[in-house]
């Protein structure tokens, strides 16, 4: 135990000026490697594949692996991990998210809403921007600094300690809402990841147009239950169209061949 807590005390110190820039120029305090992080959303994702139902629907399979497929072959090669996996859960989640060490979920859920491939695409596009951003490794290194009893420093965790940190550990990498932790992203992580993901998807050859529509499905779907921007982590519906809204007019004329997943 006084190892583990030495080690801890060593990497917060390392951590003080571990500064870095996300994709957008914003300055983040990062604790951890991208071999730690990999390693972290690997052993997560393992984790939600056996307690979470797979789809066998192989045209939806089909669907969303070539979506997906087309936003990651427009990302840089990843130091930390050899290729992206994809997943798609037997879920009325409307939802998806993208792990470090290249792991993508998407719930059946969110097809009801993302129409289209250009509209899964601007969903996938956000989630992998995430990843890109660092913001899991932002958001667990801020944890660890505020010592919110996140106690997981140490990436190689022995089976026992990951179990019993897993909950806080999925929250902080933005999964924790299926185990009853909620430590979302914030505001800023998500206008960010919009922005980035909407290149992304721009310059995967996605309708950039369709971002707006999905989130216009997005606000119907919720009934109007979400809260006051003031009071959510999230950009509210009207605030992230306005953004993509204005994002789009000053997107270049990529001349990437149009996907066909449809």
């Amino acid at each position: 135990m006084q190892a583990w807590k030495s080690f801890s005390a060593i990497t917060v110190l390392a951590g003080l000026v571990a500064c870095s820039s996300s994709p957008t120029g914003r300055n983040q305090l990062i604790l951890f490697s991208d071999q730690d992080m990999s390693s972290l959303g690997a052993q997560s994702f393992e984790e939600m594949k056996k307690e979470l139902k797979i789809s066998k629907d192989k045209k939806v399979n089909a669907y969303v692996q070539c979506v997906a497929k087309s936003i990651t072959d427009n990302v840089p090669k990843q130091s930390s991990f050899k290729e992206w996996e994809v997943v798609v859960f037997d879920s009325d989640q409307v939802n998806a998210f993208a792990l470090p060490g290249g792991k993508i979920g998407v719930y059946t859920g969110l097809l009801d809403v993302a129409v289209n491939q250009d509209q899964l695409a601007t969903v996938l596009g956000h989630e992998v921007a995430h990843v890109l951003a660092d913001h899991s490794n932002e958001r667990l290194s801020q944890s660890q600094l505020a010592n919110a009893g996140l106690q997981v420093t140490s990436i190689a965790l022995g089976a026992s300690e990951y179990s019993e940190y897993r909950n806080a550990t999925m929250a902080a990498l933005g999964v924790g809402v299926q185990y009853g932790v909620i430590l979302p992203y914030g505001r800023t992580q998500e206008s960010e990841a919009d922005i980035v993901g909407l290149e992304l998807m721009a310059k995967s050859g996605f309708d950039p147009k369709q971002s707006v529509e999905l989130w216009k499905n997005m606000a119907k779907a919720s009934g109007g239950n979400t809260p006051p921007e003031l009071l959510s982590t999230h950009p509210s519906h009207d605030t992230r169209i306005g953004d993509l809204s204005a994002k789009i007019k000053s997107l270049p004329k990529y001349e990437g061949k149009k996907p066909n997943c449809s």
